[in-house]
């Protein structure tokens, strides 16, 4: 794997959750607190895989991922958020999947995996 797995997420206990789940699973990852925070560290970094939530303060998921757009970064997303939703707002910014929280560490393993992998 070159790059980082990105997980942004303004709650902490779930941004430290998920990098140690990841880590433990023999990833590398880099964590950011807002979509602001994220889009410095694709820049400079180039994750292989974004892990999202979507409600953020400063900058949030949509925001986020239009700011992707306008800089024709294509890079895989994954919109991770609690809201019934998940689905719909992975389709609206063209995620390519999601995880709903609360998620079963395995769910998030191989969900990440699949992008990771190769």
């Amino acid at each position: 794997m070159s790059g980082p797995v990105l997980v942004v997420d303004d709650d902490p206990a779930i941004r430290d959750a998920v990098r140690d789940v990841l880590e433990a699973a023999g990833m590398r990852v880099a964590t950011a607190q807002d979509g602001a925070d994220a889009l410095e560290q694709v820049l400079a970094e180039a994750p292989r895989l974004v892990l999202l939530d979507m409600r953020m303060p400063v900058m949030d998921g949509w925001r986020f991922a239009q700011a992707l757009r306008e800089r024709d970064l294509a890079l895989p997303v994954v919109v991770m958020t609690a809201a019934a939703d998940a689905r719909r707002w992975a389709e609206e910014i063209g995620a390519q999947g999601f995880v709903a929280k609360p998620f079963a560490v395995s769910d998030l393993v191989s969900t990440v995996e699949r992008f990771v992998a190769g």
